[in-house]
């Protein structure tokens, strides 16, 4: 290209500040990263000896690295920046054993997958449904508990549709709702157990 033609296209494109230059290389903000929580829930006198808890189930619209806000309308709403600090199934697996271990301190309470492997007692599998906002704001939990008895052998299963009304109206209040929501379905889980 002829010099005279290179200063001319120097001159067609205007200088811009380094800041605006830089700011369209930049990508969106860090994701806001969540975890939740066990509450303490009723000790309870007795259980099995070991419990192993089953990798849990979710329904595959929840099986995300972000949080989903809501399923209402034929729609999922997504929050596209705050996430899980885990992936959802394995954290509520881990929040779940240490909520059966508090909830049952005579009971070994295992994780499958995990490292200890024994012969078990009883088996808990969940399966959750649903875990996000209705259209009134308040969060919805549908799971099904089933636990497996292998001395004597017996089984016992269970539906449990919770709701919870998040302390604000924001991706954390809602986090809170399901910490809320997950320690009272262990409540319920424990409680089979006996």
């Amino acid at each position: 290209m002829p010099i005279a033609r290179r200063r001319l296209l120097g001159l067609a494109v205007p200088a811009l500040p380094l800041s605006v230059l830089m700011a369209g290389c930049s990508s969106s903000p860090d994701p806001v990263l969540y975890t939740l929580q066990m509450k303490p829930g009723p000790v309870l006198p007795r259980g099995p000896k070991i419990v192993q808890v089953r990798d849990i189930a979710l329904a595959s619209y929840l099986d995300r690295k972000e949080i989903v806000r809501s399923s209402q309308d034929y729609k999922l709403a997504v929050m596209s920046n705050d996430w899980w600090g885990e992936s959802l199934g394995p954290m509520l697996g881990r929040v779940v054993v240490m909520g059966l271990a508090q909830r049952l301190p005579s009971s070994q309470v295992l994780l499958e997958g995990g490292a200890i492997s024994a012969d078990y007692n009883a088996v808990v599998g969940i399966n959750i449904q649903r875990l996000d906002l209705d259209g009134a704001g308040n969060l919805q939990l549908l799971a099904q508990a089933g636990v497996e008895f292998n001395r004597p052998r017996r089984s016992a299963s269970r539906t449990f549709q919770i709701s919870r009304t998040p302390p604000a109206a924001n991706v954390a209040g809602q986090v809170a709702a399901i910490s809320e929501a997950i320690a009272e379905l262990t409540d319920g889980v424990a409680q089979m157990l006996q």
